[in-house]
């Protein structure tokens, strides 16, 4: 036990070599276009809606598609009035009060991590970018449980309780409904990828390094 608890540690205390310091600096970068961009896009067609209505989920704010006659965050929202289903506000998000400064302080740490240069600060920022990833995404997938479970019994139009896709279809009475991760999301995906890199690239550095001493 303790040969592999002295290995752990001597992988905690293993530098960061300047290309993985690099790495790291990119993928905080990588982080400002969740700031600006979508992270989830719905669209949900019908014969009504052939050409789809549309909503953004960005990390403070919702946004439906725009038209010069419609507004896409509205027609959903009448649409979902008649099912009984609460209206669509950001009020009802509080994730949008702290999702940004969150994304906010993992940058200003991954920045820390890039001056200390120290695997263990890597490896806690990367723990704690995982656990943020994962509880957001069960937040997400919560709250799209409670509006499709939450419905007003004296609705005019009566649908079982339903939980709209996080990702793939689902079919609505005669909507069909596709939710699947914007760009913003994509550029959270790697941002852990190149923590991985870095760790990999430093630790082969360091322990070449240690050979040829």
């Amino acid at each position: 036990m303790q040969k592999y608890i002295d290995k752990l540690n001597y992988f905690f205390e293993t530098p960061i070599d300047f290309k993985s310091r690099g790495l790291i600096f990119i993928a905080a970068l990588m982080l400002l276009p969740t700031f600006f961009l979508p992270l989830w896009n719905m669209t949900l067609y019908s014969n009504q809606f052939p050409e789809g209505l549309t909503l953004k989920i960005y990390s403070h704010k919702l946004e439906g598609g725009k038209t010069p006659y419609r507004d896409d965050l509205k027609e959903i929202n009448a649409l979902n009035h008649y099912i009984g289903m609460r209206e669509l506000k950001e009020d009802d998000f509080t994730e949008f009060k702290w999702i940004p400064f969150v994304l906010g302080g993992v940058m200003l740490l991954a920045l820390r991590v890039v001056v200390l240069g120290k695997m263990s600060k890597l490896v806690d920022l990367l723990v704690l970018f995982s656990y943020f990833g994962l509880f957001s995404l069960w937040s997400f997938y919560h709250k799209l449980y409670l509006y499709g479970h939450e419905l007003d019994p004296t609705a005019a139009v009566k649908v079982a309780p339903f939980t709209p896709p996080i990702i793939g279809h689902h079919t609505l009475a005669n909507f069909e409904v596709y939710s699947y991760p914007a760009i913003a999301s994509y550029f959270m995906a790697a941002v852990p990828l190149f923590w991985l890199i870095a760790m990999w690239l430093s630790r082969n550095a360091w322990t070449k390094k240690r050979v040829a001493l």
